[in-house]
């Protein structure tokens, strides 16, 4: 079962957006994608929890988080093999964790937490709670925004991983990202 969360080694930039619900994460992982001429993984948990929000009329459950773990690291996987030099990550296992801390069970499930802190990523986009928020059928903590960003920040600071904050309307994030992302490609 354990494999299932694990990262298969990929000569490929990785390269991860990060942050809570509605902060623009998907609009530029597209952008990223589509700038660097590749592929980007989208989020499992969005497929998987809106097939389940229509056939049951329910949002995510503490169940659901593992599913959708080893359905984002199959993702993850697959198209880490047909990216070019960089892939863009629309989430993590870090970002499951954060969430299963953070909103569901105030722990993470050890297989998870494990593969969350093993696998790795070149850098973290971490997006800024300053674009408006968007209501769909999945997001439900719009009052949360500012506590969750703190609560992703302070998770990319005690695992030490390379960050940076994006802030602004979509042309200035996606500036900043590309400034970062080629710095990693120059070395």
């Amino acid at each position: 079962m354990e494999e299932k969360f694990k990262q298969k080694p990929s000569d490929v930039i990785k390269v991860v957006l990060f942050g809570p619900e509605s902060t623009g994460k998907t609009t530029l992982s597209r952008q990223l994608a589509e700038h660097y001429n590749s592929v980007w993984v989208p989020e499992y948990a969005r497929e998987y929890l809106q097939d389940k929000w229509n056939n049951e009329q329910k949002t995510c459950e503490p169940h659901d988080l593992l599913p959708i773990a080893e359905g984002q690291m199959k993702l993850e996987n697959e198209l880490a093999q047909k990216a070019t030099d960089v892939l863009i990550c629309d989430t993590d296992l870090l970002e499951t964790k954060v969430y299963s801390e953070a909103y569901y069970l105030g722990y993470c499930d050890p297989q998870l937490e494990k593969y969350a802190l093993e696998n790795t990523y070149d850098l973290y986009l971490l997006t800024y709670i300053d674009v408006p928020w968007e209501k769909d059928d999945l997001r439900d903590k719009p009052k949360e925004r500012e506590r969750m960003f703190m609560y992703f920040k302070d998770t990319l600071e005690r695992y030490n991983k390379n960050f940076v904050i994006l802030k602004g309307d979509k042309q200035t994030r996606l500036e900043t990202a590309v400034k970062y992302i080629n710095q990693l490609l120059e070395k």
